[in-house]
């Protein structure tokens, strides 16, 4: 079972919390660790009155339950008060749950200016002075969570309620442009819309019905927006009874309603009105610049006389994000070169566990023994500087914080077993960006070669905290998978404690982040004491599988596939379980003492037995049988090269697959000196890059297979200037001898 969720050394603040959902999430609060300042001004539900008899009720509870919890009697139009009361009790302010509220509920033609006012000063103004009071201080330590509460009358509207209604909707408004401000200070801010039994609402249902709508089965959403682990910011959720739903606006495509160098009029709207109010493909628009861009495209279908895209995707990257796939996709990140000695590949082993307390280990730790070898997952430690010497941060269409960058996967492939020392020659490019709503991810393929030959291949996949919400597509075919264990119990289970000073040890590796060995450094980011790298735990679970399974033979290592869920702290024992499915072992790994997940999805491939291979096609035995056609390719460069050169000026890359992932890749460079053909990506930017199978690779070139409709079938995926693609003819012609 994953760890229960722990607030410990947080301050919370409730407003409102004497009573109904405030007490609900007071309590729950301090029952798991958080200090809690239950502020409450004792009002009734009107407004009038004051009583201190609420909130020391429930700080009483609180402790009693063994929590920490203050009193606050202040009204939330004194946030500097609220706020001040936690600094003075505990020394700071992490969450902060704007729940206070009351009601003066009368038909619109009846509502007074005092019905008006009194509503807004303590929904909507009182949330922005608390709020107001808190920001600074959770800007400055880089953390905060915030939850704003709205209503489902200030969503859908309620009969009299036009007061309550418009505070409501303020607040939501208030909550998405503090999410957007907050982002890179790690503040989220959330809202929600409960329904529950209080004291606003015993007078309008029945009891019956309040019964079902306790104020306990809101509490829990409250408490993972709140959490450090939840990474959800401006969300708008309903919440009630025991189910939870998340709303988004939705626009329809529309209609153009006017004509360029032409008047609107009223009588064209009567006349697209069905076409304005058609929601059929629907798009759904996140961010103000999502919304801009509609109006940025009619500008010019206007122009143009076309009609407005169904379903346009927003192609602008939104300054608040940062973030434009557009500019980043394909582009090329400096060369990294990395020399090692052995001491290298033994202080990695050391690193990820290695001991001479085990007599097999020893091949890994000393550069004497006879079959002195160099770790399989040590092939991270070269490509891993593309990604932590600001290479990221060079490319355009990426410009976000890089202390919001958090690595979430992880795949390595080798070609060959590592060499224990000499130079290898990183090549960096982003494979893709993807928006996940609450941050991005980039897919960052990197290539290592020793001299011109390929060695490894790594995915690193990396998400910015925040920086979603640009408009781009949340999936890729371009990632490498993860892929649940096998559901029986594991076929094997291997453990080992880590040292109080492993952090300290793998750091040397190459990943200096202070995350790893600072305590007030971690402890901003909500860590108790530092943490274990992510790669660290990489490293423990691939020598699980290869002592298992491959006896701790190098060569047998092909790939590892990882999510990172949790991290371990230092001292922690780190558990493998394992199921074996052919040549694939599945693995999982779980902090022992805890039963937490820190490893999920993982699997590590191992290549077959020799004994165990099937000649059944000849691909499989003899390689690709694209190979043999790029080797002519190669010798046609050779010969041909200068005039080719002449004829197309232009570089194509290509990636051929096999089973749906990506088994070689092969450079086309008609573009510089002679010509050239070499195996592996562009060091550079291709004009143009072709992704197709090895099997339908064949059936184009020997001209079985029309390649506009390998296109248009999705067999034949092409990007970069699509035009260049024609001059392939000069290359390809002559199928007999290709």
């Amino acid at each position: 079972m994953p760890a229960p969720l722990s607030f410990s050394g947080r301050v919370v603040v409730v407003t409102g919390a004497g009573g109904g959902l405030g007490r609900e999430y007071a309590l729950a609060f301090g029952e798991r660790g958080a200090s809690v300042v239950v502020n409450d001004l004792g009002g009734d539900i009107k407004g009038g009155g004051k009583s201190s008899a609420a909130a020391d009720k429930v700080v009483e509870e609180i402790k009693a339950k063994g929590g920490k919890a203050v009193a606050n009697y202040d009204s939330v139009e004194d946030g500097e008060k609220l706020i001040q009361t936690a600094l003075d009790a505990f020394g700071r302010i992490d969450i902060l749950v704007n729940n206070a509220g009351i009601l003066r509920d009368r038909s619109f033609a009846r509502t007074s200016d005092l019905d008006w006012d009194l509503i807004h000063r303590v929904h909507l103004r009182g949330s922005f002075l608390v709020t107001r009071a808190a920001w600074n201080h959770m800007k400055n330590q880089k953390f905060g969570r915030i939850i704003m509460t709205s209503s489902a009358a200030g969503i859908y509207g309620n009969f009299g309620q036009a007061n309550y209604s418009a505070a409501k909707l303020g607040l939501l408004g208030l909550a998405n442009t503090l999410a957007i401000e907050g982002r890179k200070y790690n503040i989220h801010c959330n809202t929600i819309a409960p329904t529950a039994g209080s004291r606003l609402t015993q007078t309008v249902m029945p009891p019956d019905l309040l019964e079902s709508l306790k104020a306990e089965y809101v509490a829990p959403l409250v408490l993972w927006l709140c959490h450090e682990e939840c990474q959800e910011s401006g969300g708008l959720f309903e919440v009630g009874a025991g189910w939870i739903g998340k709303l988004r606006w939705e626009r329809t495509v529309g209609s153009i309603v006017r004509h360029k160098d032409q008047s609107m009029s009223p009588e064209e709207v009567r006349d697209k009105w069905d076409q304005i109010c058609d929601f059929n493909n629907a798009t759904k628009p996140a961010t103000i610049n999502e919304s801009l861009q509609t109006l940025v495209e009619v500008l010019s279908a206007v122009d143009t006389g076309d009609a407005i895209r169904a379903n346009p995707t927003s192609a602008l990257s939104p300054a608040d994000s940062g973030i434009n796939p557009t500019l980043a996709v394909g582009a090329v990140l400096p060369e990294m070169t990395f020399t090692y000695t052995p001491m290298r590949s033994i202080l990695y082993a050391l690193g990820v566990g290695m001991s001479t307390k085990e007599p097999d280990h020893l091949k890994f730790l000393y550069e004497g023994h006879e079959d002195f070898s160099c770790l399989p997952t040590f092939g991270v430690i070269p490509a891993q500087a593309s990604m932590m010497e600001g290479g990221l941060s060079t490319v355009p269409g990426l410009n976000f914080d890089p202390t919001r960058l958090l690595h979430g996967e992880q795949y390595l492939e080798l070609y060959k077993p590592l060499p224990t020392s000499g130079t290898l020659t990183s090549k960096a490019s982003i494979a893709d960006v993807l928006d996940k709503g609450s941050g991005a991810v980039i897919l960052l393929d990197v290539h290592t070669y020793s001299k011109q030959e390929l060695v490894c291949y790594n995915q690193f996949s990396v998400f910015i905290v925040g920086s979603g919400g640009f408009g781009g597509k949340r999936s890729s075919d371009k990632a490498v998978p993860t892929v649940p264990p096998p559901n029986r119990a594991p076929d094997a289970v291997m453990v080992d404690k880590t040292s109080r000073d492993q952090a300290a040890l793998y750091r040397l590796s190459g990943d200096w982040n202070p995350l790893h060995i600072d305590p007030s450094f971690a402890a901003m980011g909500g860590f108790k004491t530092p943490i274990l790298h992510g790669l660290c735990s990489f490293g423990f679970a691939a020598r699980h599988v290869l002592k298992h399974y491959a006896d701790n033979d190098v060569s047998k290592f092909k790939s590892i596939k990882v999510r990172f869920v949790k991290p371990v702290l230092p001292g922690e024992s780190i558990q493998t379980e394992m199921w074996k499915e052919g040549n694939r072992i599945h693995l999982v790994c779980k902090v022992k003492e805890s039963g937490a997940v820190v490893l999920s999805g993982a699997y590590i491939d191992l290549h077959a037995a020799p004994d165990a291979s099937v000649s059944t096609a000849p691909a499989e035995s003899g390689g690709l049988q694209s190979d043999l056609v790029f080797a002519e390719i190669g010798r046609r460069i050779k010969d041909l090269g200068a005039e080719l050169v002449k004829k197309v000026n232009a570089v194509f890359g290509w990636e051929i697959t096999k089973g749906g992932k990506t088994a070689a890749q092969w450079t086309i460079d008609l573009k510089t000196g002679n010509g050239a053909l070499h195996k592996g990506p562009y060091s550079g930017k291709s004009d143009v890059t072709f992704t197709v199978s090895d099997e339908d690779f064949m059936e184009v070139v020997m001209g079985k297979l029309n390649p506009q409709k390998a296109f248009f079938a999705g067999k034949l995926k092409v990007r970069g200037n699509i035009m260049l693609s024609q001059k392939l003819e000069v290359i390809l012609k002559d199928y007999a001898k290709l």
